[in-house]
This record gives C-alpha cells, sequence and structure tokens, in this order.
C-alpha cells in the first residue's frame, strides 16, 4: 500500500497494481468475513459482477478456513433481454469466477430465469429483506454509479430494494470498455438493479476500483458533494466502507 487516508467516514487504501489491491482486499474482506462467521451461524453477501472485481474474486475465492457453507450470495444487477445461458449475464458471470469455485450454502440469481418481470424486483427484495447482508463487494461504475444505478435514476432514499431501470449511455459505454459487447446497440437498455439502500445497507462494504478508465469517477467520488448527481458520493456516509484503488484509478487524487 502507499498511500491510506480517511474521507468523510470512507477508508481509502492506493496500491501500487490493481494485483496488489486486488489481494489486499481479499485479505481484509477474508478475515472480516472469518470474523462474522465466528458470531454468527449464516453471513450473506451481495457481490459484483465486473471486470474491475477480477483480481479480488481470484484472491478471495483461494483464502483459507473460510466456513463457505454458511454463506448465502446474492449479486447486485442483471440484465433483462438475454437468454439464460448468454455468457454476458452477471450470474454466469459470477458463478465462472466465484460460485462455482465455492461450496457456497446459496446462490440466489437475480432474475435466474430471465423472465424480465417486475414480480422478480419484489421476489429478489423479499430475500434481501428475510436474509440482510451482511457484506457487500462492488465497484464505481465510469459514471459513478453503484450496481445500475445511474446518476438519473440513482435515488439515495430509495423506497424499494430492487428496481428495473434504464441504462444510460456511459454506462453502455463501459460495458463495450469492460468487453461485455462489441458494440454500445448490443448493450440491452434495461437492466435489475439493488438500489442504494440495498447496497449500502450491509454492515461492512469493499469497493474495489481499479484501472485508469476509473480515475475521473474515483475524483468525483471523493471530492464532489454527496449527492445522487455522483452516487458513489454515498459511499461516504457509510459507517465501515473501504475504498480500494490502485495507482491508475488514483492518479487523479494523489
Amino acid at each position: 500500500m502507499i498511500k491510506e487516508f480517511l474521507k468523510d467516514k470512507l477508508k481509502v487504501k492506493v496500491y501500487n497494481t490493481r494485483g496488489e489491491m486486488g489481494t489486499s482486499a481479499a485479505d481484509l474482506a477474508a478475515q472480516c468475513l472469518r470474523e462474522l462467521l465466528q458470531h454468527k451461524d449464516e453471513v450473506n453477501i451481495i457481490f459484483a459482477a465486473a471486470a474491475s472485481q477480477n483480481e479480488f474474486l481470484e484472491a478471495i475465492a483461494v483464502e483459507k478456513d473460510i466456513a463457505w457453507n454458511r454463506v448465502n450470495a446474492f449479486h447486485m444487477d442483471e440484465y433483462t433481454g438475454l437468454p439464460v445461458t448468454h455468457p454476458q449475464r452477471f450470474g454466469n458471470f459470477l458463478n465462472k469466477k466465484i460460485f462455482s469455485k465455492l461450496p457456497l450454502k446459496k446462490v440466489y440469481y437475480l432474475n435466474e430465469d430471465g423472465n424480465d418481470t417486475e414480480a422478480e424486483s419484489r421476489h429478489y427484495a423479499a430475500l434481501l429483506e428475510k436474509m440482510p447482508p451482511d457484506i457487500t463487494f462492488m465497484g464505481i461504475g465510469e459514471n459513478t454509479h453503484l450496481a445500475f444505478n445511474d446518476p438519473h435514476v440513482a435515488d439515495f432514499n430509495d423506497p424499494v430494494l430492487v428496481k428495473i431501470i434504464d441504462l444510460d449511455e456511459p454506462c453502455k459505454v463501459q460495458q463495450v470498455h469492460d468487453g461485455c459487447f462489441p458494440t454500445v446497440a448490443e448493450v440491452p437498455s434495461l437492466a435489475y438493479t439493488l438500489t442504494i439502500p440495498a447496497l449500502l445497507q450491509s454492515k461492512y462494504i469493499f469497493c474495489m476500483v481499479p484501472g485508469k478508465n476509473k480515475a475521473q469517477a474515483v475524483k468525483y467520488t471523493l471530492n464532489e458533494s454527496i449527492t445522487a448527481k455522483y452516487p458513489s458520493t454515498s459511499l461516504r456516509t457509510h459507517s465501515d466502507a473501504t475504498l480500494f484503488l490502485d495507482q491508475d484509478s488514483a492518479s487523479l487524487i494523489l
């Protein structure tokens, strides 16, 4: 780690490389998870599906002495309009990267049947109410979104936990940058997302944000007023959130 500081309530840790960032974040997250499992029969975790999480997911999947069989997994967003077998569905991404590698108690897939109905929002919200998340593993979008809470749909006081939203243009462009789709035209227009209150209700948040294409978003996150115009600024209000950066993503704040 090359720098560590506090912005409002948000802890910020900066590392030389995204590999070091991912490994360190996984180590701290594993420590947190082991401690929770000492005091709870089950732990509920929300996972983000994005290329920015690759190093972290790879590292935490090989952490030792974690009772994964007492961990329930959720994910924070999912496209509509894609076949359930489509490789770019976030559930399929997470299954490949992490879920299939661990003996999890249960994985709760968002829009698992691909029905694309409002009823699925209520169903998934009910699961989160029944099993409130203890930890959220997340990233920040190029437009400062959390999950698919783009600035035009983000609501820090959202009355629901899950909703269907329309993706803004910068969000669609990011999906192309991340290698999810060849062109913006192929990115689905609508998606499910856990809302800001749903994500921030976890007791602990680990937010991994590597890469130069995230540098401006990181600057906004740490320097702009806390407002839904920049959804990620909400992290600065959380009682135990940590933002993990590499030198590229931190280049505008160092």
